[in-house]
């Protein structure tokens, strides 16, 4: 899944990650070489050639960026339906890594360019794509920098419960593929802050925790409050 904004009031925005409908371009995808990731594979690596994008067929893959003293710095999450690698330039500018096994089509750059040369709604829906990436850099900075954990985290499953909503799910029945410590270097939290987060949710009646993977909201409006800011109800 790629991951959606954190703002619960505004659009949702993927970082080198998004949604992509043309005719066209679907035939293409349904067409385009089928590849398997296990658990902890790359996709490809920062500093990679870009050579195709990847629409995520099944599992998920998580994008980030190595820091300077060793911290990693998850900037999004790609599910079922996302493409990957639409924002790079001649290289890739992070990493793609599989955080499950992941089976990904594969279409090439050039034949993605041939698509946006000759069809105007190609090229408008990768101007969207460039947008909604700015987006996420944005809230991505507003959430690590002012939200406190439990804004985070609210925040955080807000946007899964959103995507669900999107793709005809139930927003209330949330999976998520990635561990608390993928979730925790996306939000810029400790693994034991996101559990812990995670049990005063379920605690305050907020959600239920049936398994590791999955999250029930139980809910939705003050987890909304919450994450804006407010104060959870006693």
């Amino acid at each position: 899944m790629a991951m959606p904004s954190f703002s619960s009031t505004s659009r949702p925005a993927h970082n080198a990650v998004t949604t992509l409908s043309s005719t066209g371009l679907e035939r293409s995808l349904a067409q385009a070489t089928l590849r398997r990731v296990e658990a902890r594979e790359f996709v490809f690596a920062e500093g990679d050639p870009t050579t195709h994008v990847y629409r995520v067929e099944t599992g998920a893959v998580a994008l980030y960026k190595v820091l300077t003293d060793g911290r990693r710095q998850v900037m999004g999450f790609a599910c079922a339906g996302d493409l990957v690698g639409l924002g790079a330039q001649d290289e890739h500018a992070m990493n793609a890594q599989a955080i499950k096994p992941t089976r990904l089509r594969c279409l090439s750059v050039s034949a993605l360019r041939r698509f946006a040369d000759h069809d105007p709604t190609v090229g408008y829906k990768l101007y969207e794509a460039m947008a909604r990436e700015l987006a996420q850099t944005r809230d991505l900075m507003l959430t690590t920098g002012q939200r406190s954990a439990i804004e985070r985290v609210a925040s955080f499953l807000l946007a899964f419960a959103r995507r669900n909503e999107r793709s005809g799910q139930d927003n209330a029945d949330i999976e998520l593929p990635m561990t608390r410590a993928d979730i925790g270097d996306f939000l810029g939290l400790t693994i034991e802050t996101v559990s812990r987060t995670f049990t005063k949710l379920k605690m305050m009646g907020m959600i239920e925790l049936p398994q590791s993977n999955r999250v029930k909201l139980l809910d939705v409006d003050e987890l909304r409050r919450v994450a804006n800011g407010g104060e959870a109800a006693s």
